[in-house]
This record gives C-alpha cells, sequence and structure tokens, in this order.
C-alpha cells in the first residue's frame, strides 16, 4: 500500500493507494465509525462498487444505508443539494459521523459540500471510483454545485479526513471518462514536472490499456503532488495552489460553451484548454512553439482534444472569452491566466488582456 499525507495541521489526513483496497474499506472505516451506521453517497453507475463497500462494511460490524442519485454533471444543483441535505438529516447523522463519497468528481463535490454545512460541518471519507477524482478532486477539499451562470461558483473548502484510491476499479470505467482522468495526471507534469511529462508520454497508452502498475505509480504521483501543493496553500490565497487550475480557464470556456454537457467532459476540456494556454503562450513569445506542439501530439497521441477543432468548439473568440469572465478567479475586472515558459515551467500571469486572448482563439483552427 501507498500512503500520501496531505499535512494540514490538526486537519492532516491520509490518502491509501492499493489495488483491490475497496474490498478492504471497512478496515479503513471501522476506526472512524466507531459503531455508528455510515451513510453512502453515489451515483445509478456504481452498484457493483457500492455492493463491494456495503459487504466490506458489513465484515467490519458496520452497519449502512446508500443514498443513489442520477450520475453526471446534472446532480451537483441546488435541487440535489437540498434533497441530500435532508435525506442525510432524515437518517440522523451527526457533526461527529463520517459520510462516505462513492463515485467520481461529481458526488465528491457534491457530497463534500453538503458536509461542509450540514449541522455546520460534518466529516466525510472521499472513495473516488473515477481516475480524473483519483488523481485530482478527491484531494485538496474544494467542494461545489454548478449554478446557471457557470461551473462551481458555489461551494466550500472542506477537508475529507480520509482517502481511499482502489485503482482496481477503473477497469469498470468507459474508455472516454478513463482519458479525460488522464489529462489531469499529465497536468502535473506540464505545471512543474517535466520528468514526468516524459514519464507520461512514454507510459500513457500502457496506462489507459490497462496496466495496474502504471496505474498506481501515476495516482501515487499526483496525488503527492497536488497534496505538496495544498499543504502549501489550502485556500489558493498565495499563488501556489491557482497553479492546479492549468488548462482550466480555456477549459471551463469551451466546457460552458456546450452547456456542460457530455458533448466536452471536464478532463478533454482541461486537456485542449492545456494545449491552448501553452498555444497562447507560444503566440505571446513565451513559450517555444515547439513546446506547445509536443503537448498537443502528447493529446492526439491518446485520443483527447488539442484544441478547439478537436473538441468541436466553433464559437467565437469573443463568446468564449465572455464565458471566461464568468470565472470564479475574477477580480477587480482581471482574469489571472495559468501561462508556461516550456513544459513544466507553468507561472501565474495576471495581465493578460482578454482581447489578446480573444484574438488568439479567433486565430485558432474550427
Amino acid at each position: 500500500m501507498k500512503t500520501v499525507t496531505v499535512e494540514l495541521g490538526a486537519r492532516t489526513y491520509p490518502i491509501h493507494i492499493e489495488a483491490g483496497l475497496l474490498a478492504r474499506a471497512g478496515e479503513f472505516l471501522a476506526p472512524l465509525a466507531k459503531g455508528r451506521r455510515v451513510a453512502i453517497v453515489t451515483d445509478e453507475n456504481l452498484s457493483v462498487h457500492l455492493a463491494t463497500l456495503q459487504a466490506s462494511l458489513t465484515a467490519a460490524g458496520i452497519g449502512s444505508e446508500a443514498i443513489v442519485l442520477a450520475p453526471g454533471e446534472g446532480s451537483k444543483s441546488w435541487a440535489t443539494l437540498e434533497m441530500l441535505c435532508n435525506r442525510l438529516l432524515e437518517l440522523g447523522v451527526e457533526r461527529g459521523d463520517h459520510v462516505v463519497a462513492l463515485g467520481g468528481g461529481v458526488m465528491g463535490d457534491l457530497v463534500g459540500f453538503a458536509c461542509s454545512i450540514l449541522k455546520r460541518g460534518c466529516n466525510f471519507v472521499q472513495i473516488p471510483t473515477s481516475l480524473l477524482a483519483q488523481v485530482d478532486s478527491s484531494v485538496g477539499g474544494k467542494t461545489a454545485i454548478n449554478t446557471k451562470a457557470g461551473k462551481n461558483l458555489i461551494g466550500a473548502f472542506h477537508q475529507p479526513v480520509m482517502v481511499l484510491i482502489d485503482p482496481q476499479v477503473l477497469d469498470t470505467l468507459p474508455i472516454r471518462e478513463l482519458r479525460a482522468g488522464y489529462a489531469e495526471v499529465v497536468k502535473y507534469g506540464l505545471i512543474d514536472d517535466f520528468a514526468f511529462f516524459e514519464w507520461c508520454e512514454a507510459n500513457g497508452a500502457a496506462l489507459l490499456g490497462g496496466d495496474i502498475g502504471l496505474r498506481e505509480y501515476a495516482i501515487a504521483h499526483s496525488v503527492s503532488a497536488k497534496a505538496r501543493i495544498v499543504a502549501a496553500d489550502e485556500h489558493e490565497t498565495n499563488g501556489i495552489r491557482a497553479l492546479l487550475n492549468l488548462g482550466h480557464t480555456f477549459g471551463h470556456a469551451l466546457e460552458a460553451e456546450t452547456g456542460f454537457s457530455q458533448a466536452l467532459i471536464h478532463g478533454e476540456g482541461v486537456a485542449a484548454g492545456c494545449s491552448l494556454a501553452f498555444g497562447f503562450s507560444a503566440s505571446k513569445g513565451i513559450c517555444p512553439g515547439q513546446d506547445a506542439e509536443r503537448v498537443a501530439a502528447h493529446w492526439r497521441d491518446v485520443g483527447l482534444p488539442d484544441g478547439l477543432a478537436a473538441a468541436k468548439i466553433g464559437a467565437s473568440g469573443e463568446r468564449l472569452v465572455d464565458h471566461m469572465r464568468h470565472d470564479k478567479k475574477m477580480a477587480a475586472g482581471t482574469l489571472p491566466f495559468l501561462l508556461a515558459r516550456g513544459i513544466g515551467q507553468t507561472y501565474l500571469d495576471k495581465t493578460v488582456d482578454l482581447a489578446d486572448v480573444e484574438t488568439f482563439l479567433d486565430a485558432q483552427p474550427r
């Protein structure tokens, strides 16, 4: 078993990573449950994993109650949040109890936010079942729901007390979802770890093909990188944690253009967004053009979109920039961008002119 620790003082928590861990989850949850029933929140697509988890809890002498929600971004809504909070209250969840989020990023975001406000804060455990959630969203305490104005605009920082990651559950994940999660793996190399990007170039195809050892390594390396960044800047106040948003400003604009639909799922938006961030950097003479092309080539090699055309986005630069104006990172009319001086050399730039971004986007192939 690999264990990564997120160092946050009194709120420090472990991330355990091991193939087959879901079937042993009861061993780790028993000390937290202290004999009380555990509420599990999951989605309709995860019945097999729910059965494994509940059997593990039963074997450990822990009762459980499952709340099963609809899958997809549509569940990150006011209506579902209200229903979930009411259901948890009906189950008698107390501040000291531990709610389990079993699922991908949607479940983690929704359950984490519900737990942040339920009785002014109760505990939760993340058991992520998608690669994207395993390497990114389950770690760091960002929780939120979506609104008509945009994605993740209503939320809170609320850390889990434990994260349990079982790479074996990825065997049931559709290849499109697996690729989308892989985009977040590569992102860590693009931020500040050129050697890891090279590792991804060499091993990405085999990882996506099912190699469990490569998956374990990529997950552990990714969450170690995120844990380090979160520990240094938990609430994104000094600019360090903002580095994790590489590709997201562009990517969220593309997702918004599709109505946050299945036409372009999050990891695909991140991949295209990273290409655009590197391409924009290259257009400004900040980043070598060959680095921008190398990033785009890797996305193509693994079946991810490398820009607007591959993402099937035909909107004008003006329209996409308008989506960006709704970004929660906007401050005094200025939107910070993650740009790059090269692969593994990402930095935060608060001086980007949105007119330049619009011009760049208009020049991109459709």
